[in-house]
């Protein structure tokens, strides 16, 4: 008889940062990416301190923290209303296809529809066929009107509107893109984004 592994997702605090860290560090390598953890460290403590801003979860398999999700919100003025980012999507590669990352995006959702987003949007690699399925499965599809998502970094704020707990940009040295999809994952089981 098999055991039934039990799996939970709750909201992140600021005391999951040092491992909000470690498994974006394993999301990084894995696509081949260095991470400033000290960055990770702030942004992540940005966030967390600031919950206008968005939120993450942490979904664990039997009390092992398998994997995270991290949203942002921005108003939209297309919408007319908040609307929701994807900004990372990470299932440690041993404990996917196990509803890990379905697991992390019904939670993202269900938050983002009770703070009365009316839109959730994602990047992802186009390589990415697992994670793009799994998006589907939420309602995101590549866009077919024609636009394109372009994208710029800006100098470091002057007047920032959100105190950022000593979260500088990322040394122009080590840009450290971020990766957007993890190739060697299966997103469908929880990885990618």
């Amino acid at each position: 008889m098999m055991s039934r592994v039990a799996l939970t997702v709750r909201a992140a605090t600021t005391n999951d940062i040092p491992q909000l860290v470690r498994l974006m560090g394993e999301f990084y390598a894995e696509s081949g990416y260095s991470l400033d953890r000290e960055w990770a460290d702030a942004a992540f403590r940005t966030l967390l301190l600031n919950p206008t801003l968005g939120g993450a979860w942490v979904a664990s398999l039997s009390e092992r923290i398998a994997g995270y999700v991290v949203s942002s919100v921005r108003y939209s003025m297309e919408d007319g209303a908040l609307s929701a980012h994807i900004e990372d999507l990470f299932v440690r590669p041993e404990l996917r296809r196990q509803g890990v990352g379905t697991a992390l995006l019904d939670a993202l959702v269900a938050a983002s529809e009770n703070r009365g987003c009316a839109s959730l949007h994602v990047e992802v690699g186009r390589e990415n066929r697992a994670a793009t399925a799994l998006y589907a499965r939420y309602g995101l599809q590549t866009a077919t009107d024609g636009r394109i998502t372009l994208s710029a970094k800006l100098p470091e704020p002057i007047n920032p509107s959100v105190p950022n707990s000593g979260l500088s940009p990322r040394p122009s040295s080590n840009p450290a893109p971020r990766p957007s999809s993890s190739p060697n994952s299966n997103p469908s089981s929880g990885s990618g984004h």
